[in-house]
């Protein structure tokens, strides 16, 4: 239905009435923002902080009663004019910042005409300020200038306008009728002409201000500007300038004859009294000082006339200083800087009624700034009494007072004086607490500074150490911040301390003593074993206990990292040979060790590829962590003039390397680095059945000299596509020349290194360890000659791998030459392995043979595979690297084929768990 024109007009009227709802106005915003810098600022938006106005007019021109208008850093190049109006109790207010730093930079003119509830802060103004036709406005905190002009107008009828703790550099004139404007504590001054002057402005008051002038009268008051008030102000008259508009007399105060009606003048300080006509100029009449005026007037009778400025102001000893009227109208609580009311105890205090607040606009006080405390006892146990003690910067230290909180819930208490002048208050803690001592020191003035030191209340009772000692695994594969393995952690925290901790003193059982170990301290042991540690500790008071306990430390459970294989050592380049009975350490990547390999500081073991070449003599090559005792292991078997190679899996010794000795005369060495072991990264392994992969004998024939074949090895046979890296049993065989085979993963980036050295009549195999590479593959190169290659997986590493490595230092678990040949066709049991193992890391060696044939290790009680881990060969001796399940009981199976009789040596190197 239409409504009728009544009804529109009757709903006009309600809403005339009765205003628009409470909703509308609950919408206004308490603040506008003005912004230039913010990249999203426009003027035709609503002033949002999202998105703000440009200029400060865009604001002027929509503020509503109540509303702040925020003014970001920036210089505004524009003239703006505040017409609006707020109301009371609801000013319209615009701030810029609030600590003096003035980044809100107003260029051009600022003008308030015909508001009203208006408060200004925080700018910086230098095209000037002109208030107009005004009422009720606040100029606060404003930094003013305008050329050579009057740096702030008041005029045309204005009233009740307050202009405080401001800089005006140029002057204030107040003119045209206006009314009970009060200027507090500000600093202005003139080269030109008065720096204030008061023409038909009744009831001006000018309170606590700083005046310098150079030219006519510092404060001239003049028209009908009747019951005007000068108090506390600190007139600075400085010599005359050339630059004066006027020659009239200089005078520190001036008051016409039309003003001096009801006008008053107490405790102001004029300085520069030769440089003045006179004093004071009062009603026509000149008079040279406070006591003259005050006998003809009765007005100035507490002024002070001095003849310089000299020990003035912010001055020891001035006399501005708590001699001011603390009562006179106009007077605010803090001064130009912001800075409360102020008690100068070296002063007396000559103010009105023994008041303290200062003449001028700033305050002196104590430059307070920081507080400090002591804690006598700040460990000790319950039922002690603790005393602080405090101090602070102020350059009034026995104005301060201090109030302790102990932290512990009690009620704050003042501290005391002692007869020395030190503020102490002494408590004492019922019950143990890790508790914040915080003392709190306030001067005259009321400003507080705080200072917090922590108090350690302990049980009562005896010192007794105790310790706790647990592995300190890496977290990561940073190079530079490592953590070396078998490194013990040993926390002290748990030791009954009811006294201050004198000296821990830790014995790590392997010779090494720190007697001066912290709460917590890490120590790297050289070997694993079982080791004593002690830990003993000493207090304050005297008192020492001793805690003991065995500990066993050993390598951890660790994943696989697989790399691009790379050569790091070859004796023949580097002009060096490896004598027999003579260890040499090899720097592994450990870290920024190696600059071209930078790899992780917190490896725990080695996979190499080693190889001996050039023996002097039929010998053996060991392989072991570095700062350890050499083992009765062997890892590669060489007949003189011959080369042979090995995988090992080694732990790494405590200053990144691993040892290397000949068993007897000399051979060059080469070592190939092909991956790491670390705790906390890396892939797991899953072992497998040896399962064949590839043999060029029944597919795709003999690899010649120079040529690569690429073999499938994931996604394949139950390695899964994902796998990183595949473990492998690689065999030569029907070899026609002397020469090596490499296997890598990029058939793109062939590295300069070996994982099979090959000689006509003779198969040799050695295991490998090779990254996937693209589309699940491998490549495998020979340099010359051909041979037919075998390939059978033991395993693979991955994301979803099942069994973490623990790396051991070599060691024997069974040698068949102490209990009898393995025979053809028969097996033997390899026993000694961990409860809990799915696989292990084993260096095989057959032996003494009497036919070629092979060796296969598999699980115990598992079926036997079709494939090799080693081939043996009469006259030979021959190690092989063999990853194998185990079976129950930790045990592994080692079948001899039917081509001869051979011992059989098997050494660990580790072991794969799962979990």
């Amino acid at each position: 239905m239409r409504p009728t024109r009544t009804v529109v007009l009757l709903t006009a009227g309600l809403v005339t009435l009765l205003g628009v709802p409470a909703a509308a106005a609950a919408d206004v915003p308490a603040s506008l923002y003005v912004d230039k810098s913010d990249a999203d600022c426009s003027d035709t938006g609503v002033g949002a902080q999202a998105a703000p106005f440009c200029t400060i007019s865009a604001a002027a021109a929509i503020v509503r009663p109540g509303q702040t208008v925020r003014i970001g850093p920036g210089l505004y190049e524009e003239a703006v004019t505040v017409d609006r109006s707020g109301e009371p109790g609801k000013p319209i207010t615009f701030a810029g910042d609030a600590d003096r730093v003035y980044d809100a930079h107003l260029t051009k003119a600022l003008t308030l005409s015909g508001a009203g509830h208006v408060v200004v802060r925080g700018l910086n103004a230098t095209g000037g300020v002109k208030v107009v036709r005004s009422a009720d406005v606040e100029l606060d905190r404003l930094e003013v200038s305008r050329g050579r002009l009057e740096a702030l107008v008041i005029g045309e009828g204005s009233t009740d306008v307050r202009v405080r703790r401001s800089m005006l550099r140029g002057g204030v004139r107040i003119e045209g009728g206006s009314r009970g404007s009060v200027l507090s504590r500000n600093i202005i001054f003139d080269g030109e002409r008065s720096p204030l002057s008061a023409v038909d402005a009744p009831g001006t008051i000018v309170t606590n201000n700083t005046f310098s002038g150079y030219c006519d009268a510092t404060v001239a008051v003049g028209g009908a500007s009747a019951g005007s008030g000068l108090f506390n102000n600190l007139l600075y008259t400085e010599s005359t300038s050339a630059r004066c508009r006027s020659a009239a007399p200089r005078a520190g105060i001036s008051v016409a004859q039309s003003a001096a009606e009801g006008t008053r003048a107490d405790y102001n300080l004029i300085t520069g009294s030769s440089a003045l006509t006179a004093a004071y100029s009062w009603s026509a009449a000149a008079y040279a000082n406070p006591a003259a005026l005050s006998a003809a007037t009765g007005q100035g009778a507490h002024d002070i006339l001095t003849p310089s400025a000299e020990g003035v102001g912010q001055t020891a000893d001035s006399p501005t200083t708590d001699s001011a009227d603390a009562t006179a109208p106009g007077v605010i609580p803090t001064d130009f800087s912001g800075n409360p009311t102020s008690d100068d105890p070296g002063a007396p205090n000559t103010g009105k009624d023994g008041g303290y607040l200062d003449r001028g606009a700033e305050e002196t006080h104590d430059h307070l700034s920081q507080v400090w405390m002591g804690i006598d006892q700040p460990w000790a146990p319950a039922g002690t009494a603790v005393t602080v003690d405090a101090g602070s910067d102020s350059r009034w230290p026995q104005a301060m007072t201090y109030r302790a909180d102990f932290g512990d819930g009690s009620a704050p208490v003042p501290l005391q004086r002692t007869a020395a002048g030190q503020p102490k208050a002494t408590h004492v803690y019922a019950s143990p607490c890790s508790c914040t001592v915080k003392v709190t020191g306030t001067n005259s003035g009321g400003v507080a500074f705080s200072a917090e030191k922590a108090a350690k209340v302990t049980p009562a009772g005896p010192l007794t150490a105790a310790f706790t000692a647990d592995p300190l695994l890496p977290t990561s594969d940073n190079p530079i911040g490592y953590t070396r393995p078998l490194t013990l952690r040993v926390s002290t925290a748990a030791s009954a301390t009811p006294w201050p901790v004198q000296n821990t003193e830790i014995d790590y059982g392997d010779g090494t003593v720190d007697r001066s170990a912290s709460t917590i301290t890490d120590h790297t042991y050289g070997a694993p074993g079982e080791y004593k540690v002690a830990v003993t500790v000493r207090d304050t008071q005297g008192a020492v206990s001793t805690a003991t306990r065995n500990v066993k430390v050993d390598y951890a459970r660790s994943g696989y990292v697989a790399t691009e294989p790379f050569r790091l050592l070859d004796t023949r380049t580097a002009g060096t040979t490896l004598q027999g009975g003579s260890p040499m350490g090899v720097t592994l990547p450990v870290g920024i060790s190696v600059p071209d390999h930078v790899l992780s500081g917190s490896m725990a073991a080695a996979v190499l590829n080693v190889t001996v070449t050039g023996a002097t003599e039929d010998t053996h090559l060991s392989v072991w962590p570095s700062g350890q005792p050499r083992p009765a292991t062997s890892n590669v078997n060489v007949k003189m003039g011959g080369t042979s190679s090995n995988t090992v899996t080694v732990p790494v010794g405590a200053d990144g390397k691993v040892s290397a000795q000949l068993n007897s005369g000399k051979a060059a060495l080469v070592v190939d680095f092909v991956g790491y072991y670390q705790p906390g990264i890396g892939q797991r392994f899953s072992p497998i059945a040896p399962t064949r992969l590839a043999d060029t004998r029944t597919s795709g024939g003999a690899l010649g000299g120079g040529q690569t074949r690429t073999v499938k090895v994931a996604g394949v046979n139950g390695i899964p596509a994902d796998a990183t890296a595949v473990a492998f049993n690689l065999t030569g065989t029907g070899s026609t020349e002397n020469a090596h085979v490499i296997a890598y993963p990029d058939p793109a980036k062939r590295p300069a290194t070996s994982n099979l050295n090959l000689e006509p009549g003779k198969d040799r195999s050695n295991q490998a360890i090779v990254p996937v590479g693209p589309n699940g593959t491998i490549t495998l190169y020979t340099n010359t000659g051909s041979t037919h290659l075998v390939l059978d997986a033991v395993g693979w590493y991955g994301k979803d791998g099942k069994a973490l490595f623990t790396p051991t230092v070599p060691r024997r678990l069974a040698d068949t030459r102490t209990t009898g040949k393995l025979a053809p066709g028969a097996t033997t049991t390899v026993a000694g392995l961990p409860e809990g193992a799915v696989g292990a890391a084993l260096n095989v060696t057959a032996t003494d043979s009497t036919g070629p044939g092979f060796l296969t290790a598999y699980g115990y009680g598992t079926t036997r595979p079709d494939a090799s881990s080693l081939n043996t060969r009469p006259g030979d001796t021959v190690p092989n690297h063999v990853t194998t399940p185990v079976g129950d009981g930790g045990r592994v199976s080692v079948w001899n084929s039917h081509g001869g009789s051979t011992h059989v040596i098997t050494d660990l190197l580790g072991w794969f768990t799962q979990g």
